[in-house]
């Protein structure tokens, strides 16, 4: 069984209750609830929440709240690591074996069925990975990087780089912050880390990939998935002449 974990706790603080918040019209996680549901290869979308709120209108959208996450597990601290732990350790209690599981954030509106399935296949397709997770490239070489002083004064991130051109500099990429796909052994296994030699990146298109943890950030994504959707619109006019 292959199942996708979406974390929901109800204490965000910087935008409060943003996992159920308005989003273009509907409840922010309502949006990876119906990526995982319409991802082919998931067979369970779960999510793992202290907040009956929050749970009642997940299952409301087709995702399963088989349980409620412990209050310990729910705080400022708690890494989403041990929020799967959890729930496979949940699952194994019930005789429900899993074999990959997707930890799949729930303020990923922009995220598409089509990811989520092409890092499943990239998991599948190599025995020796533990993880896949999505990422997005740097739009500036970070090696080009400036710092600023306590008097105001600018100085190079890297010396040796700063004046190098950009083709002439190696590409870096970020977390994406969406999903991450990992074998249901290796989230259990101790040590096991989502960035290392045995993952590998699904790097997504720039204007698919948002954080949102500020009102800035927000507002942002609402413009991102608007363009997103008249774009889709656009090729579904197009594919059905």
């Amino acid at each position: 069984m292959n199942i996708a974990i979406i974390p929901a706790r109800g204490g965000s603080k910087r935008i409060p209750r943003k996992n159920i918040k308005d989003f273009c019209g509907q409840p922010m996680i309502s949006y990876p609830i119906k990526t995982a549901l319409q991802s082919d290869g998931i067979d369970r979308v779960i999510v793992s929440t202290e907040d009956e709120e929050i749970a009642e209108i997940a299952r409301g959208y087709g995702a399963e709240t088989p349980f409620l996450r412990p209050k310990e597990l729910a705080d400022d601290y708690t890494g989403t690591s041990a929020i799967i732990r959890h729930a496979l350790h949940w699952l194994a209690e019930q005789q429900q074996a899993v074999e990959f599981a997707c930890c799949l954030y729930a303020t990923t509106p922009l995220l598409q069925p089509d990811d989520l399935q092409a890092g499943l296949a990239m998991l599948k397709a190599n025995s020796e990975l533990d993880f896949v997770f999505s990422a997005a490239r740097f739009s500036f070489p970070i090696q080009r990087a400036l710092l600023q002083d306590k008097h105001g004064g600018v100085l190079p991130f890297d010396a040796d780089s700063i004046k190098k051109r950009s083709q002439d500099l190696p590409p870096a990429f970020h977390d994406a912050g969406q999903f991450y796909w990992g074998k249901a052994s290796s989230w259990l296994r101790p040590g096991a880390a989502v960035f290392s030699p045995s993952s590998r990146m699904l790097v997504l298109p720039d204007h698919r990939v948002q954080d949102i943890d500020t009102p800035d950030d927000w507002r942002r994504a609402e413009v991102l998935y608007q363009l997103l959707q008249q774009e889709q619109h656009h090729e579904g006019i197009i594919s059905g002449r």
